[in-house]
């Protein structure tokens, strides 16, 4: 689920990269615009992948066992 979301916020701040930089938002070209349900589900799916991700800043590290 963690990889999964993780992937999910990082299509999600691509998407965000091209707003800022080149005023093109990737999910409403592809979708049919912002308004349209599809986009606003997929940015819903993106809002919600950003959220479990905040648990990745507080999950205990745990060390790769090191053949010792």
């Amino acid at each position: 689920m963690n990889n999964t979301t993780l992937i999910i916020t990082i299509i999600g701040a691509i998407n965000w990269l091209l707003v800022g930089l080149f005023k093109f938002d990737l999910v409403a070209a592809i979708f049919g615009g912002q308004a349209s349900l599809i986009s606003r589900i997929i940015y819903v799916i993106v809002g919600l992948a950003g959220l479990w991700c905040i648990n990745l800043l507080f999950k205990e590290k745990v060390p790769r066992n090191q053949n010792a």
